[in-house]
């Protein structure tokens, strides 16, 4: 189960991430949770093989905002480094940048889940 001292172990700013939930632990734990699941992790990941730049920088994108408004940083930061060479439409091989960020996710599911 996710706490907020995983979660601030994890790098997040939590109280930065619970300001935007109006202080409201449970919803902002909740929401967290919610994320390993995102289905733009996915959509990301399936866009950058296949080299749809396009449908890769939307997911990105939305990540970005999604990350960023529940400030968990260390993906976020990551996200931001997919986002902005995407949207430059950086021709490159993505597998190590992508690999870190699905690394993060992977960790954020196992402490959701401990």
């Amino acid at each position: 189960m996710i706490t907020i001292d995983k979660l601030k172990d994890f790098g997040a700013n939590t109280d930065e991430g619970l300001s935007r939930c109006y202080g409201n632990e449970a919803l902002y734990l909740r929401l967290v949770n919610m994320i390993p699941d995102e289905g733009s992790f996915n959509t990301l990941e399936e866009a950058l093989k296949d080299g749809d730049l396009d449908k890769a920088f939307e997911a990105a994108h939305a990540l970005k905002g999604v990350l960023g408004n529940l400030s968990l940083t260390p993906m976020y930061d990551k996200c931001c480094e997919i986002t902005e060479l995407l949207r430059a439409r950086t021709q490159m091989d993505y597998s190590d940048l992508l690999s870190e960020f699905l690394g993060q996710r992977d960790t954020l599911k196992a402490l959701c889940t401990e």
